[in-house]
């Protein structure tokens, strides 16, 4: 369980294809804080850490990883949000996040507002029960509130801290974003799906 709140950021240093296994390695300064089998949210994926070694930390993706989100994508150089998994004694911050991303966005428009940037991100018409207006999304794994919704987009507000400390700022028109929407909206809208399902059939 994640909260959405990005501790680093770190840089892809290499991607390795092992077989059907891509191997991630991404420099960090958590490195040294991480242990073996310990989950990292990487982009608002939740990934294994698999090894740390000289400031690296080296996750593999498998190949439905790979397919259905942006991870596939990364190449050397790219920063990543980091997340590691929330301590049962910790504060809680942000909001729930799973780490399993339920769709790819788009990132449409990028502008600036004063000093923070408005973002607006389209996502396919399958999420549209799972967004309301005010409500929580993580984008790359980012804790954010919808600020404005369409049929297939939405826009949020993003303040000076969270562009300065996150990947937000090296985002452009047409970049592709994991999404994950609220967990508990998604538990609601399937119970609404249910009890239809169980009136249809009484």
């Amino acid at each position: 369980m994640f909260t959405g709140l990005i501790e680093r950021l770190g840089r892809v240093a290499a991607v390795d294809d092992r077989g059907s296994v891509r191997r991630l390695r991404i420099e960090t300064t958590l490195a040294a804080e991480l242990t073996l089998g310990e989950s990292v949210a990487v982009n608002g994926v939740c990934l294994t850490v698999t090894d740390t070694t000289g400031g690296e930390m080296h996750a593999d993706l498998g190949p439905e990883t790979t397919r259905v989100t942006t991870l596939g994508d990364l190449r050397p150089g790219w920063s990543v949000n980091l997340e590691r998994a929330m301590r049962a004694d910790s504060r809680f911050g942000g909001h729930f996040v799973q780490g399993h991303v339920d769709a790819v966005g788009t990132i449409g428009d990028v502008r600036a507002e004063g000093d923070s940037w408005w973002v607006t991100v389209g996502f396919p018409r399958t999420l549209a029960p799972y967004l309301v207006r005010k409500g929580s999304v993580a984008v790359d794994g980012i804790s954010l509130t919808v600020a404005d919704l369409t049929d297939d987009a939405f826009g949020v507000m993003i303040i000076p801290f969270t562009w300065a400390h996150t990947n937000m700022a090296t985002l452009r028109g047409g970049s592709r974003v994991n999404l994950e929407c609220d967990m508990v909206g998604k538990y609601v809208a399937r119970a609404v799906e249910v009890f239809r399902a169980a009136e249809g059939s009484g």
